[in-house]
């Protein structure tokens, strides 16, 4: 069965790439998604990443409705990616995460590519990484690539906060 946030995530997608329209969030929202809380809206197309965006702050009323403007824009807007097809739809699988507040570390030592993401900042920059990425074994390689993403120099002063995410697929 689909969870509720991925099927919400789906139906977006669907109704914004056939019809050129945005839906409204549900009226019976379930209890995740009546909180607040940064989301990210991740596509992937035969196992491929096809588009992925999000907010790691809450943008909107409740997460049913981050979730949709950020499904609409992973399939839409990820300078990555072209748009999304309607040719592609049936080939899509879709993940929602639902991050918790950031917080800042003191180390590296607190930090766990497995079960925190990680956002480095530095001068009004800012780069997030999701947990639990293929590929991303080390702490450093995820401060790293989080750093790069922001255009964060290695031994450039930054910050680094950690957050943990709830995975629906």
């Amino acid at each position: 069965m689909i969870d509720s946030l991925v099927e919400l995530a789906k139906r977006a997608v669907e109704e914004f790439v056939r019809g050129r329209s945005v839906i409204a969030a549900p009226e019976d929202l379930t209890p995740e998604m009546r909180e607040r809380a940064g989301v990210f809206v991740c596509l992937k197309r035969r196992g491929e990443l096809r588009g992925c965006i999000g907010t790691f702050l809450p943008c909107r009323r409740n997460v049913a409705e981050e979730i949709i403007r950020n499904a609409v824009a992973a399939a839409t807007e990820d300078p990555r990616f072209n748009p999304v097809d309607e040719r592609e739809l049936a080939d899509l699988s879709y993940s929602v995460d639902v991050l918790s507040q950031p917080e800042p570390v003191n180390g590296m030592q607190e930090l766990d590519p497995k079960h925190f993401g990680v956002i480095v900042a530095s001068r009004g920059r800012r780069g997030l990484l999701l947990p639990d990425l293929d590929g991303v074994d080390t702490v450093e390689e995820q401060v790293r690539i989080a750093s790069m993403k922001a255009g964060i120099l290695p031994g450039e002063d930054a910050e680094i906060y950690r957050f943990a995410v709830r995975r629906y697929r």
